[in-house]
């Protein structure tokens, strides 16, 4: 054996032997062997556990989620990711909970759902349920919410309908200050209009203009509104027709403040002399419309606010339209006014821009009513609604003489031709439509002014320049584009439960009707209207 060693560094190590050459090389073998063994054994040892427990966890996970384990184990290791599964799986389970399948959504339904997402999530985690039952409970969770804010909705309906029927106590602190007035100064009790003025009443020549309502502030901003923007005020003659209670109040408020030019008369609805037969008529036409608000206000009770498909119908029941006894009587104002041929019906919560004179020379065509049917808003778009919206088109009755499609013709601003009203026997036909509703269940319109009278004056409407009448300020608050229109809107109706004297009057718009308001009268003053 011989063994070399280089004198400049050890380079080569060389061995030798004189054995045979197979005998060195088998030993050499076994040795390079014997060095490679152990540490293979370790790599195996802590690569293998590992390879073990991740198949075992990506078999369990992923049971639900794949037609078969293997399928996903081979798909995650051929380089699948882990989010990208979840992801399907999530969407898996989602989809399944939006089409309803199997009875886990009822089960969770009845079981009622998780108040918050943080509880649903420590729930999820602690009871270690799989991903569908998550979506599930998710879907149960968001159903009831979506539940609870239909709900509020209709309840705040509900309250701002409720809200629109107090008298602020401001109106109140009027109407007690002007019947103070009333009995200490001789002024105020004065009988209206002047005798000088007198002759004026019944003279077809002047421009009459007719209000009935038993709020004294909204009566003095539709005739303040409408004389300050007329082109002859000395034409004007206002007849104003309020209830008893309301009567002392008007006429102090007018005796007082007199409009310069213009006419005005105050009557109370105890000062009128009826035939027996209107007076019949009359207390039938008010205890019928007194069965469809007791109609409508039973299924208002009843409504279940914590599902879909509330009858908003009966929410109709609730504005002070329904419930004025002035409102329903507008439907005999030919009787109100038997020396009368042409006049022009304004609504209390009306404000006049621009001069009317206008109106009184309309030719009618020989119709009854002249009124604004189509709107500022565009072609078709039906600012006062359609048909359908006010009528109940699933009776025959209904359905076979009107067009659901078709747009209402609005009150508010209105000329009425009462010649022609008396000729075609207007209130005689509305008194027939109201007997069918009482024998059909009170279910043929909803409740409310309007639906019996677009019913009555079937056929008897001439539709009039869309300008002279934006309505429904009282439902909504304007919007910006709105503003222009306002302005240019000869008539400014704010129907609807927000009114422009009440708190839940829309700030935006209550300024319109302000400016006409006499904030320099003493008693508007101790009162503390808003300004």
């Amino acid at each position: 054996m011989k063994f070399y060693i280089s004198t400049t560094g050890i380079k080569r190590v060389t061995i030798s032997t004189t054995n045979s050459s197979a005998k060195g090389s088998t030993v050499a073998t076994r040795r390079i062997t014997r060095r490679t063994f152990l540490p293979v054994v370790l790599l195996l040892s802590i690569v293998l556990p590992f390879l073990f427990v991740r198949i075992a966890f990506l078999v369990l996970e992923s049971a639900s989620a794949c037609n078969s384990a293997l399928d996903c184990i081979g798909w995650r290791l051929l380089g699948g990711s882990e989010a990208s599964l979840l992801r399907e799986e999530l969407t898996r389970a989602l989809m399944e909970a939006k089409e309803g399948h199997g009875t886990n959504d009822g089960d969770y339904r009845r079981e009622g759902s998780t108040e918050s997402f943080n509880v649903l999530v420590n729930e999820m985690t602690s009871n270690q349920q799989d991903i569908k039952t998550f979506a599930f409970r998710t879907k149960a969770m968001l159903s009831m919410m979506e539940l609870k804010v239909q709900s509020a909705r209709e309840q705040e309906s509900v309250n701002w309908h409720l809200a629109s029927h107090g008298v602020p106590k401001s109106l109140h602190c009027l109407c007690l200050k002007l019947a103070e007035e009333y009995a200490v100064n001789a002024m105020a009790r004065s009988h209206l209009p002047p005798p000088e003025y007198v002759s004026r009443l019944t003279d077809p020549s002047f421009h009459h203009v007719v209000l009935l309502t038993d709020n004294v502030l909204a009566a003095s901003v539709v005739i303040s509104s409408t004389v300050q923007h007329s082109a002859n005020p000395e034409k004007l003659v206002f007849h104003v027709v309020t209830d008893k209670k309301t009567y002392i109040p008007m006429n102090a408020w007018f005796a007082i403040n007199p409009i310069k030019s213009a006419a005005v008369e105050v009557k109370g609805l105890h000062q009128y002399d009826w035939s027996h037969e209107v007076n019949v008529h009359v207390k039938e036409m008010l205890e019928i419309h007194r069965l469809i608000l007791s109609h409508y206000n039973d299924n208002l009770r009843n409504a279940n606010f914590q599902h879909d498909g509330v009858n908003r119908r009966s929410l109709e029941a609730l504005t002070p339209s329904c419930l004025s006894l002035l409102n329903h009587l507008r439907i005999y104002i030919p009787e109100l006014f038997p020396d009368l041929n042409k006049i022009v019906f304004l609504d209390e919560d009306v404000v006049v821009q621009h001069d009317m004179s206008s109106l009184w020379e309309l030719d009618l065509n020989k119709k009854v009513v002249g009124a604004v049917v189509d709107s500022w808003c565009g072609d078709n778009c039906c600012p006062g609604k359609k048909y359908k919206d006010y009528l109940n088109f699933s009776y025959p009755i209904i359905s076979s003489n009107f067009d659901h499609d078709r747009c209402v013709w609005l009150y508010g601003v209105n000329v009425f031709d009462l010649e022609a009203w008396r000729r075609v026997k207007i209130t005689t036909n509305y008194h027939k439509w109201l007997k069918h509703n009482l024998n059909f269940g009170m279910e043929l319109w909803q409740p409310g002014v309007h639906p019996p009278a677009l019913l009555a004056f079937e056929g008897q409407v001439h539709p009039i320049d869309p300008s002279w009448h934006v309505g429904g300020l009282g439902y909504r608050p304007p919007q910006a584009h709105d503003i222009k229109m306002l302005s240019d809107a000869m008539v400014l109706h704010f129907s609807g439960p927000a009114k422009p004297w009440l708190d839940v009057g829309f700030p935006e718009l209550r300024s319109l009707w302000n400016r006409h308001v006499n904030f320099s009268d003493k008693f508007i003053r101790k009162c503390r209207f808003l300004g």
